[in-house]
């Protein structure tokens, strides 16, 4: 995935930033600041030498390309790579929902018939809510952004049986005509690279739970000031006009005062 790739898939997510929470702008921060520039920046110089130098203590034809296979099967790079690009897709769908739903209000703006200029330019600055449909398409995309981290997390540390990068490994795969040593070349910078995008991916998902957590309670919020509304429909106006005596009240002592005096 090129440079020009990723630039592009920042500019289709730079929409979703707008209409998302605070939480969510700080994810995509993360995204972009502590894993895909670190990803296109270092990923290529860390592992650029990996297949070239790895070496085994035998010149038996095919046995290093089946030893390297059986202990490299998905390249660090590219399964960081689908994972970003799956991580990134959910957010994607929710900037084609905010683009929908604002095609829907410029056809109700063209439709009517006082229809200015400013109007179509409040449209593209304003700030969509995340209520109704969009609740549930922003919050799906935060379930699957979660699924997708845990996922590839998982698969990360089952394919390779943890993070770090052993510096000896022992193949006897065939054709190798016995046991044979296997050298990684600079393991220790390879660990520490994997440990740094892991704890990347750890804190997007932290992000992403409290995010999800913030959407959940504001809505929970939304659906009891609306079933107190239901049961108390003069509530409100009960207040207003405790209001609107206090002061006349008010008013009144202080008159009444004034004329004493």
């Amino acid at each position: 995935v090129t440079t020009m790739s990723w630039g592009a898939l920042y500019a289709q997510l730079g929409g979703v930033n707008k209409h998302s929470t605070s939480l969510g702008k700080i994810w995509l921060s993360v995204l972009f600041i502590f894993r895909i520039t670190i990803l296109v920046l270092a990923a290529e110089s860390v592992w650029g030498d990996e297949q070239s130098d790895f070496t085994c203590n035998t010149q038996q034809p095919g046995c290093k390309n089946v030893c390297y296979d059986h202990f490299f099967p998905v390249s660090h790079i590219r399964l960081w790579c689908l994972q970003l690009i799956f991580v990134s897709t959910p957010a994607l769908l929710v900037a084609m929902h905010v683009a929908y739903r604002k095609r829907g209000d410029k056809r109700t703006i063209l439709a009517s018939n006082h229809t200015e200029k400013s109007d179509l330019e409040n449209l593209k600055k304003r700030r969509l809510p995340i209520t109704g449909p969009l609740w549930w398409t922003y919050t799906c995309s935060l379930f699957f952004r979660l699924i997708f981290e845990g996922g590839f997390m998982y698969a990360l540390y089952f394919v390779y049986n943890g993070f770090q990068m052993p510096r000896l490994v022992k193949c006897e795969q065939w054709p190798c005509p016995n046991k044979v040593d296997c050298f990684i070349s600079r393991p220790t910078e390879k660990t520490v690279f994997t440990i740094f995008m892991v704890a990347s991916s750890a804190i997007c998902m932290v992000l992403n739970v409290a995010e999800l957590l913030y959407l959940i309670v504001k809505a929970l919020l939304r659906c009891m000031d609306r079933s107190n509304k239901r049961k108390h429909p003069y509530a409100e106006s009960v207040s207003r006009d405790n209001k609107k005596n206090e002061t006349l009240l008010l008013s009144s002592m202080d008159s009444s005062s004034n004329k004493t005096v």
